[in-house]
């Protein structure tokens, strides 16, 4: 019996493996065949349900649709745009956009996705958050969605500023009480994170050293040019 089990595991995980290939060889063997453009929906669905992401297979899908607008399906095209957000702050949001016709961006939410992406770029994380509580039901359908976007909230976070008060952060990935404590706690045990208590502002979480929040460490990696360069390159130049 359990022979069986472990037998069929092994068939279901390679039949995705071989769908996976197959979409990806499809794809570079002719991107522009409109032949293949239900095994890219159905890719995308895929890339839903397993949590995966393939940008070139969307914007392939992206381009068809260009060819074929009568088969356009706008919810592929959400889909789509949506696993984009997650890949923030990739530029994929803007490529994938590039793609998809004025009159369909036009579209009720089609115009939420482009205001979410626009408080993300610009950081706007309170009224990010505000939108996608409203249009719960857009976003819902994509798992996944509410980690991807606190994990670039928190890139972000790291990369502005060497400290900031646990309410900019709770603000920041929309989360509190015994989860934001949870939280925090895993990114002390397992991202460098400090905790630093202050009497006027409270709590503080201290990000790690990077040459963005800390300018002198990207200064000293540049300007650190060792004796042993120099004296290799001055008989070059002479």
């Amino acid at each position: 019996m359990g022979r069986e089990i472990n037998n069929t595991m092994a068939s279901q995980n390679q039949q995705a493996s071989t769908t996976s290939y197959t979409v990806e060889q499809l794809i570079s063997v002719n991107p522009y065949n409109p032949d293949i453009l239900p095994d890219l929906e159905n890719y995308v669905n895929e890339q839903v349900s397993s949590e995966t992401y393939s940008l070139n297979a969307n914007l392939c899908l992206l381009r068809l649709y260009q060819f074929e607008p009568e088969r356009m399906s706008t919810q592929i095209v959400a889909r789509i745009l949506i696993k984009a957000l997650m890949a923030m702050p990739a530029p994929d949001f803007s490529l994938c956009l590039f793609l998809i016709p004025e009159r369909v961006q036009m579209e009720e939410q089609f115009k939420t996705l482009i205001v979410l992406s626009h408080y993300l770029e610009t950081a706007r994380f309170r009224q990010f958050w505000d939108e996608a509580t409203k249009n719960r039901h857009i976003l819902e359908a994509i798992p996944g969605f509410e980690q991807a976007i606190q994990v670039y909230a928190v890139h972000l976070l790291s990369l502005t500023y060497q400290k900031i008060p646990r309410s900019v952060l709770a603000e920041a990935i929309n989360i509190e009480g015994p989860s934001l404590e949870k939280f925090v706690q895993d990114h002390v045990d397992n991202s460098g994170w400090t905790i630093e208590k202050n009497l006027s502002k409270g709590q503080l979480i201290i990000f790690p050293q990077n040459e963005f929040n800390h300018p002198e460490l990207k200064k000293s990696s540049v300007d650190g040019v060792s004796l042993e360069h120099i004296t290799r390159i001055l008989p070059i130049i002479g």
